[in-house]
């Protein structure tokens, strides 16, 4: 083996920090970059916000613009880690609505009602939360469950047990844990569970009882059930009565039947008329799969768009493209203590680190949001057919277009166009809403699988109820039109829309 010394030369892509920053910024959703811009306020010294006092260095604005909401299901609790459940409730049943007259409740589960006080089942006269009321007071299932659960005098077992299951619940209002579950990580010891186990189970009786109906269900047939019991509970007459012990027997029955809207199958196993059954069905369409869904915090899932795009003319057919300024931070170098440093020669070396850091960032947030323009007037442009008439009139685009035309890297324009949101004449949707791929005309062109999608939903909304379009029909209809789609792109595309197949479609 022979050594030697030799020379050689290579190239090599090296990312200095500021383009990762850069890159990392650009990437980020509104919400990302605010929470890193709160970072970086909190433990750069040399960079504050506009307002404050000193700076030599800000980020340019332009005018208000108001957000745009967009209400969701979702809400989260936080379910307490340990809870004491001692004492030891007697006998079985629990009374939908307190009352101080009635003897027959178990005093140890249950006092007597406060005077005045409304029941857990409430009728609904007066009791019922307005969704305007509930988005201003921020009104969660859980406090709505709580101020409830106050109405009555429980004792301290009673209380606990409640208040947990309370917890328990999802953003829908079930009850996904097991009550066994529930008890198993709160006993001192095996003899516990079961004692634990009864005080959950009355629990879950009287929360059962609460508003909204149907709060409480471990699965969507019981939720059901739930919401007929309290349906019975009111004065109907005969004939409804009836309907509501079918609906309740429906429900008892594979929840599939009631999917597929299998009438054949449920006369058989109800024993009913087709006309009651379907009667009975109908009933059922109109109760709440999801109790909690009027609770969601809609304030927590607001969508900010980052570009507005407005028509600049009386036609509509020229478009203004402007940056949000809402979600445009207003940041700037501290000159106080910039001057300082400067005043003092050169410092530390890490305070000058700290000092480009905080020029560099400020740099890096006016380089993405003009990215982020530029890469929005150009979707504007190619794309001016949907805003003037609808998502039916997108036209095939990829990334690639986009980033030959503005000299960017394909995937610059993927980050760009991920979690950012565009406020357009027809409502917010992502930036990445507007690239799609082509499918075939008979003129020998293509179109844009955006409006193939748009189309398949009108075609849909316009159907015959009793006869829906079948996926093979949708495709015939797209051909008709000179659209080559075949049937499985149409199921492709009728499932990313989340539109049931026509078998559920069909009206009873």
């Amino acid at each position: 083996m022979k050594l030697g010394v030799s020379l050689r030369t290579s190239q090599n892509l090296a990312l200095t920090p500021q383009l990762q920053q850069s890159i990392r910024l650009l990437q980020l959703s509104t919400l990302e970059m605010e929470q890193e811009v709160e970072q970086m306020l909190d433990e750069n010294p040399f960079l504050e916000r506009e307002g404050e006092e000193g700076g030599d260095t800000e980020l340019p604005v332009a005018a208000d613009t108001p957000a745009v909401e967009t209400p969701t299901d979702s809400f989260a609790e936080e379910a307490p880690a340990e809870t004491d459940l001692p004492g030891n409730w007697e006998g079985e049943d629990i009374p939908s609505q307190p009352d101080a007259n009635q003897s027959d409740w178990d005093s140890d589960w249950l006092g007597s009602a406060s005077p005045g006080s409304g029941s857990g089942n409430h009728d609904n006269d007066g009791d019922d939360i307005d969704p305007a009321t509930l988005k201003s007071a921020h009104v969660s299932l859980t406090e709505h469950l709580h101020q409830q659960a106050s109405e009555y005098f429980l004792e301290p077992a009673a209380r606990c047990a409640l208040d947990y299951l309370i917890e328990s619940l999802n953003e829908d209002g079930y009850l996904e844990d097991d009550l066994q579950d529930l008890a198993l990580p709160l006993a001192r010891n095996l003899d516990e569970v079961d004692e634990l186990l009864h005080h959950f189970q009355r629990a879950l009786k009287l929360l059962q009882t609460f508003e909204p109906a149907g709060v409480g269900a471990r699965d969507l047939a019981e939720c059901l059930q739930l919401q007929l019991r309290n349906m019975e509970r009111e004065e109907y007459p005969d004939a409804a009565a009836q309907t509501l012990e079918l609906a309740m027997r429906i429900c008892q029955q594979p929840l599939d039947l009631l999917a597929r809207r299998d009438i054949r199958t449920l006369v058989q196993l109800t024993k009913a008329s087709a006309d009651e059954v379907r009667t009975a069905l109908l009933l059922i369409a109109r109760l709440e799969p999801k109790p909690g869904r009027r609770f969601a915090d809609v304030e927590r899932n607001i969508i900010i768009p980052d570009v507005i795009v407005r028509a600049s003319n009386r036609r509509g057919t020229e478009f203004s493209v402007q940056l949000n300024p809402d979600i445009m931070p207003r940041l700037r170098i501290h000159d106080v203590y910039a001057n300082a440093l400067r005043n003092h020669g050169s410092g530390s070396g890490e305070l000058q680190q700290r000092l480009q850091e905080a020029r560099w960032f400020i740099k890096n947030i006016q380089q993405r949001f003009d990215t982020i323009l530029r890469v929005s007037q150009a979707i504007v442009e190619r794309q001016k057919n949907y805003f003037i008439h609808g998502a039916m009139a997108m036209r095939p685009l990829v990334l690639r277009e986009i980033a030959d035309e503005l000299g960017l890297h394909e995937s610059t324009i993927s980050r760009v166009t991920t979690a950012k949101y565009m406020d357009t004449p027809h409502g917010t949707v992502e930036l990445k809403y507007f690239f799609g791929s082509g499918l075939d005309t008979e003129t020998g062109g293509s179109t844009s699988s955006t409006a193939v999608r748009a189309l398949i939903k009108q075609l849909i909304a316009a159907e015959d109820a009793r006869k829906p379009l079948s996926d093979s029909k949708l495709s015939d209809l797209l051909k008709d039109q000179g659209i080559e789609c075949a049937r499985r792109t149409v199921a492709k595309y009728r499932e990313s829309m989340r539109i049931a197949p026509a078998s559920l479609r069909k009206s009873l």
